[in-house]
């Protein structure tokens, strides 16, 4: 993961999330299911096991098998949908919380270039 650059957020600075030049890449072919999105996510710390972070997803739809994990949305729209185990879809919007498990199967399909902090 790439750690974000200590000299850009210092203990007690503030910075835009909306700011953050965050490392691009397309995703894995085999995870990609329409267009060609990329994501990238820079890692603003890791305390107790946990690495917290800011993650983007540009427009198209992928899947992945997910780690512990909770966001908060805060750019950006998508639905997110569970394959397994088999639930609700839900209407991503920036504001909106989730708490994923380790080990479910999502599909992310994402209308608007979506931005997360996470805990995970």
């Amino acid at each position: 993961m790439t750690r974000l650059d200590a000299t850009r957020l210092d203990a007690g600075s503030a910075v835009p999330v909306a700011s953050l030049a965050l490392p691009s890449a397309p995703i894995d072919a085999d995870q990609v299911r329409e267009g060609a999105p990329r994501a990238g996510h820079v890692v603003l710390d890791e305390l107790g096991g946990r690495s917290i972070g800011v993650w983007e997803h540009t427009p198209g739809v992928s899947t992945d098998v997910e780690a512990d994990e909770v966001f908060v949305v805060v750019a950006g729209a998508a639905t997110l949908e569970f394959e397994h185990p088999p639930l609700p879809p839900v209407e991503l919007r920036p504001g909106m919380i989730v708490r994923l498990d380790a080990g479910m199967r999502t599909v992310w399909t994402i209308h608007e270039t979506l931005r997360k902090v996470y805990v995970a």
